[in-house]
């Protein structure tokens, strides 16, 4: 196994670009086995006028389609937010080994806030989930993107 590298300045990168573009600031890279990136990207929605075009699916979407495979056995996913109810279903349709996210999402989180998908006796794959990772500064920019539209 790969010595431990954080990829969450990567997400981060992501989601400060999509706040750049009007979208809501939440970023996700997909990392191999081997500790290469496979994906990244940011929250398209607006941008795509699609409400699934969340920066997880997006990332797992481009993973996929990179390594010729509906699923990402081994791989981890770093994303800024956790990850709603519909990511964390793609999360575990896709197989991802390993979920780390940033700040915690009490209105909107699926993982351990609200649906709690993987918790749920239906989720057939559940990922290691490690939280909190560089939480401060995601909610931060979260914080600021919302501000700044009041």
């Amino acid at each position: 196994m790969a010595d431990f590298t954080s990829h969450m300045a990567q997400a981060l990168a992501e989601a400060r670009a999509a706040a750049e573009r009007g979208e809501v600031p939440v970023g996700a890279v997909v990392i191999a086995p081997d500790g290469r990136v496979v994906a990244a990207a940011g929250n398209r929605t607006r941008a795509d006028r699609d409400p699934t075009a969340h920066a997880e699916i997006l990332a797992i979407r481009a993973a996929c389609a990179a390594l010729g495979s509906e699923r990402l056995p081994g791989h981890a996913l770093w994303v800024t937010l956790e990850p709603c109810p519909m990511c964390a279903a793609a999360i575990s349709a896709a197989r991802i080994e390993r979920l780390y996210f940033g700040a915690e999402d009490p209105r909107m989180g699926g993982v351990i806030h609200g649906a709690q998908i993987f918790r749920h006796p239906q989720c057939h794959h559940r990922p290691q989930v490690y939280d909190g990772i560089r939480a401060a500064e995601a909610r931060a920019l979260l914080q600021s993107f919302f501000e700044s539209r009041r």
